[in-house]
This record gives structure tokens, sequence and C-alpha cells, in this order.
């Protein structure tokens, strides 16, 4: 089977992969030392993602597309095991949107005051069509800061052409919430459709605009529309991200009314090295074997370095010599 090139995003970047099609699916191969196979946007990919594993390791063996390892998962609400095959739980932070009104009395009481605040201080949320005048609130708000969450953000300094070409994916099952005040858009969530399902693609507001709470405000409306959707869960990314399990942004998921639904992921070794590879459990990666304790010190560390090179930009950005410049 020959191999083809698809292009993915990583970190923000786009790069070409090898790639083949195998039972309906695009399946891609990453990684330099160990060659990872996987469903390309498996996130958002309709459907059971492998059907019959046994004939995607048989593909992949015998064409041209060299990989060690094939990982795979099965979408919630299907959790329970169904392959003779290695795998681990990983966790999806979900929202049961059976009913909107069920998870609004679970929330603690300040996040619904976050969200009534919000209304109070202004804010209008409400679904929109993708569009330029969308696209440019985007790229205002994508070019606010060069750190978010303590790390380089993506999409910082990106042309509008370019911002407006990265948030246009999968818009057939795409739904964007804006989160409004006095017609400026201050923040953001795209969600896709896919089965049961609706995942958060991006989510970003303006940290100059933090006391009026948007974020609060767009998930209170995705979750109402995903009820009256009939959508089963909400998704916001992972719960717990390896052995990180205290974080800010854990803190806010829970206050949120996320919790976390654990779903089986695959690993199948495909060579030697993948035989090695997954005994080892070398898959987790730092975030994943490191202790939480030691985890906690390097993550602080990396925090205060960001600051340093956000301030660092923002005196290079104000110094005499750059205003001449502008000037």
């Amino acid at each position: 089977m020959a191999a083809n090139f698809s292009e993915i995003r990583v970190k923000g970047k786009n790069m070409l992969v090898p790639s083949v099609e195998i039972d309906g699916r695009t399946v891609i191969v990453t990684g330099k030392w160990i060659k990872t196979a996987a469903i390309r946007d498996e996130e958002v990919v309709a459907g059971e993602l492998v059907k019959t594993p046994v004939d995607f390791m048989t593909a992949l063996t015998k064409g041209e597309l060299q990989a060690d390892v094939l990982t795979f998962f099965q979408r919630p609400p299907d959790v329970t095991p169904r392959f003779n095959h290695h795998f681990e739980w990983d966790n999806y932070a979900v929202v049961d949107t059976t009913t909107f009104d069920a998870w609004w009395e679970k929330l603690p009481q300040e996040a619904r005051k976050n969200t009534r605040r919000s209304v109070k201080r202004g804010v209008v949320v409400k679904a929109v069509p993708f569009d330029d005048a969308l696209a440019r609130g985007i790229h205002k708000l994508c070019n606010e800061s060069p750190v978010r969450q303590g790390r380089p953000f993506w999409h910082y300094g990106k042309d509008f052409a370019t911002v407006k070409r990265e948030h246009a994916t999968f818009l057939e099952q795409s739904e964007f919430i804006g989160a409004y005040l006095q017609d400026e858009l201050i923040g953001f969530i795209k969600m896709v459709y896919v089965d049961h399902v609706a995942v958060i693609l991006h989510i970003l507001a303006f940290n100059s605009h933090y006391d009026k709470r948007p974020l609060n405000a767009l998930l209170t409306k995705a979750v109402e529309i995903c009820a009256q959707k009939n959508v089963s869960y909400f998704v916001y990314g992972k719960y717990v991200y390896g052995n990180k399990k205290d974080s800010s942004l854990v803190e806010f998921k829970r206050r949120n009314g996320f919790e976390q639904l654990d779903f089986p992921r695959y690993y199948i070794p495909l060579t030697l090295k993948g035989r090695v590879y997954v005994g080892l459990r070398l898959y987790r990666g730092a975030v994943g074997l490191l202790p939480e304790q030691v985890l906690k010190i390097l993550l602080r560390i990396r925090d205060w370095l960001n600051k340093r090179k956000e301030k660092f930009a923002e005196e290079k950005t104000d110094s005499p010599s750059s205003r001449l410049v502008r000037e």
C-alpha cells in the first residue's frame, strides 16, 4: 500500500506527514525515534475509529507506511474495552448535557455568580456564523498576549489570513459562540459536533476583560445549546494530563461543572522497537512518567521563564528605539 502525505498542525505549525488510507480512515505517522500511527483528526472523525484492529495492523506492516505503534481510542459513551490489545485509560473533561438544569443546579455557587456577573456587566453571548467579522475579532484576541496559561501562545503574531484559515476547519460540523461587549468580540468558543459529543476546538477570551467573566458565560451558553441539540457530552479536552493532577486549568474545569470521564486508548506494537516502547509505557511522556511533585517544580520554572520572556518582549516593544521605528 503506497504512502501519501497529509497536512497536520502541531503546536500551531503546519507540517506534512506520511499517510495512507485504511478502511475509509486517513492514518498518519508522526515521530522520529518511535513512529506512531494514528487516525488523522481522530477527535472529530465520526463513527467508530477502528472497527477491526487486525486489518489496520496488517496494512501498516505490509505497506510503505512504516510505523512502530498503532494508537486509537473508543469515543464515549462507548467506554467498555472491546479489543484484546494493550490499552490504558485516557480521559475527557465532560459535562453530561442531558439537561441544562441538572448541570446548572450542580454548579458551585461561585460559577453561577460569575455567569450572572457577566450578564450584569454587559456581556452578550450568542451563536454566530463564521465570517470575516468574526475572524477579525478572533485575530485580535489571538494577538493580545504571546503567553497564555504559562506557555507561548501558538496563534500570537499570525496575520489575519492565517488565523481565519486555521479557524475555518470542519465548518460543516462546527458551531461558534461569541461573547460581545458593546459589539466587540471579547471571547469565543468553537465546538465541533461528532456523533453524540461536542468537542471544544478553540476557547479564548481577552485577559483584559477577565473581570466580566466571559469564559463562564461562554461555557454556560455552550452547555445550553448542547442540551437543546440532544448532545450527550460537552468535552473540554482532558480533565487530567498524565500526573499533572493539580493545576489552575483542572480547577477551572471542576468549578464549571466538568467531570472526568475515562475511556480506553489502545497502543498496539507493530515492531520490536514498538514492543519495547509499549512495554515500558514510554507513550505516557514526561507528564505521565515523572512524579507529580517533580512536575510541579518544572512547571513553576517554565512559568517563571515564560513570564520573563513576556516582560522582556513588552520592554523591547516599548523601548525608545522601537517607538522611533513605529513613528
